[in-house]
């Protein structure tokens, strides 16, 4: 079984080349709008579809339907895999483009739940899965689409510009968020203007449709068809192709895992470190991410360049070790600087609490006992502690007792009221929004540049990777289901799991610790499976 090679008479000229990066790009960056819009605004769609008293409650809601998207993808990436490698690269990612923009739009017209109760969640839902499916087919096809038009030693580089249209996808959404809270007042904005970031997909959709439209099939595809390569059960033979079971492994726990939780640490675990815990002003905080990745942008072109020259394992490996390094000194860091007087406040009066049984658990909407309503109280401030287990209820804060005999328990606004002044008068929190000077803005947006770097070293290489890893006959489908297993799983829950881990330890930099796990399981398989040394094409040997 053989790799098809390029007819002559489908070699792709500079122009086509341009054209196939750009249509693919500005496509896959549309596509990913549609799909960030919703972790973008995390907090309207909150108390919009999912309320229950509860801040955090409704934010773990919100990020759990985030998802759910990602939970579809692989289901996608089977699906449209199975068109891609039987009917085409081009139609079948013509194809996710139009369910994304639909199942986008229609989140932004869904009623709100205070007008039709529980529809409304699960309506979101459902759009969330019809997403999820569409992206599973779409990184594949653009990525392999590029790919298949690119010279051997031009893989990395022209690639790289698919991956680097996954961030345009995300500051695309926070653009388009600032431009609707500049156009619209405040009120007018809570009211319903939040809802026209949603309905300007169909804008997008038309634009992409367009652009797609005038591309022509992938010429390694054309020429399987033309020599009767093409696989008969595509999904099937990604499993029985000699030695693409390790192959997938590797893509997923070695690549495609490692990559994402990177990807999603240095944005949304960024931005909502920024609005949660150091409570900066959210349009400071959308800013400054947005400015780090547009800045940040270019390292993903630059290290799929160099994967060209030095093979793809290097970048990917150092990526990996130097997030290793120094994933918890960057956050440190922008911690510092964001809000310099609340982590002074911390350090120098950290809040203890001890009670029997004094346990949280961020899914219940009222904790049971009252230690786990201290606790929970304190999650929705914002504030660290730690806890221990004790015969009596007790709070300390800097070392100094805190009386609890009039804290009142049974009423939760007044609850949080009480502890904000309590904690504002005796240990000086201050819980107000920041706005950052623009030096300290500076100086975070180059600490988030950093991760956003180490995103681009093992990004960057991706698709070209991916795409060599695997046969052209059933490349869409072998690529696919790893990347979106391990993009839809281990990343795709990242916001979830580092959300409930920071809110059952009280640590806002507990979640991290999610990262690094899986960073560290990604380094060990790429090690042993990746390849070192320049690129080369697929060959059965």
């Amino acid at each position: 079984m053989t790799e098809p090679a390029r007819h002559p008479d489908v070699q792709p000229s500079a122009t086509d080349i341009k054209l196939v990066i750009g249509a693919s790009s500005a496509g896959t960056i549309f596509e990913w709008y549609d799909f960030f819009i919703y972790g973008t605004l995390a907090g309207i769609i909150g108390k919009t579809f999912f309320p229950s008293g509860n801040e955090t409650l409704e934010l773990l809601l919100v990020w759990a339907g985030f998802a759910v998207g990602f939970g579809f993808r692989p289901l996608g990436a089977v699906l449209f895999g199975f068109l891609g490698d039987r009917l085409g690269r081009k139609y079948t990612f013509l194809v996710t483009v139009v369910l994304m923009g639909i199942a986008t739009a229609g989140v932004g017209l869904i009623p709100s739940a205070k007008d039709i109760g529980i529809a409304a969640p699960l309506l979101v839902l459902g759009l969330r899965v019809l997403q999820g499916l569409a992206l599973g087919g779409e990184y594949g096809g653009a990525a392999i689409y590029v790919s298949e038009h690119s010279a051997p030693d031009r893989r990395g580089f022209f690639t790289s510009f698919i991956q680097a249209s996954v961030v345009g996808g995300f500051i695309l959404s926070l653009l388009v968020v600032l431009g609707c809270k500049t156009l619209f007042a405040a009120d007018v904005w809570a009211a319903w203007a939040w809802r026209v970031p949603f309905v300007l997909s169909l804008v997008l959709l038309g634009v992409s449709l367009w652009m797609r439209m005038k591309l022509s099939e992938s010429p390694v595809f054309r020429a399987m068809q033309e020599e009767g390569e093409l696989a008969g059960n595509p999904f099937v033979e990604s499993f029985t192709y000699p030695g693409n079971k390790k192959r997938i492994v590797v893509a997923l726990f070695g690549v495609a895992a490692g990559m994402t939780v990177i990807w999603y640490t240095s944005m949304f675990s960024a931005l909502s470190f920024l609005k949660g815990p150091m409570r900066m002003d959210d349009t400071a905080a959308e800013l400054i991410i947005g400015a780090a990745a547009l800045l940040g942008v270019g390292f993903y072109v630059l290290m799929g360049w160099w994967s060209d020259r030095v093979g793809r394992k290097l970048p990917i490996v150092l990526g990996y070790i130097l997030t290793l390094a120094i994933l918890f000194p960057v956050f440190w860091g922008i911690a510092a600087v964001a809000n310099p007087g609340l982590a002074e406040a911390a350090r120098r009066s950290p809040v203890v609490v001890a009670g029997p049984g004094c346990s949280y658990n961020p899914f219940e909407t009222e904790q049971k006992a009252d230690c786990g309503k201290l606790l929970s109280d304190l999650t929705a401030l914002g504030v660290s502690y730690t806890r221990h287990d004790a015969p009596a209820l007790g709070m300390t804060v800097g070392g100094d007792v805190v009386h609890l005999d009039a804290y009142p328990f049974g009423d939760k606004a007044a609850r949080v009221k009480m502890l904000q002044k309590l904690l504002t008068e005796q240990a000086g929190y201050d819980f107000a929004k920041v706005h950052p000077t623009l030096g300290q803005a500076a100086v975070i947006v180059l600490l988030v540049m950093v991760l956003v770097g180490l995103a681009g070293m093992a990004y960057g290489p991706l698709a070209a990777l991916l795409s060599e890893m695997f046969p052209a006959r059933i490349r869409y489908s072998s690529m696919s289901i790893p990347y979106h297993i391990g993009t839809g799983y281990f990343g795709g829950f990242l916001p979830l799991i580092a959300s409930y881990i920071v809110a059952r330890h009280g640590d806002p930099f507990a979640g991290l610790w999610y990262t690094w796990g899986v960073v560290a399981l990604a380094l060990a398989v790429a090690l042993w499976g990746l390849q070192w040394g320049k690129p080369r094409e697929f060959d059965d040997a």
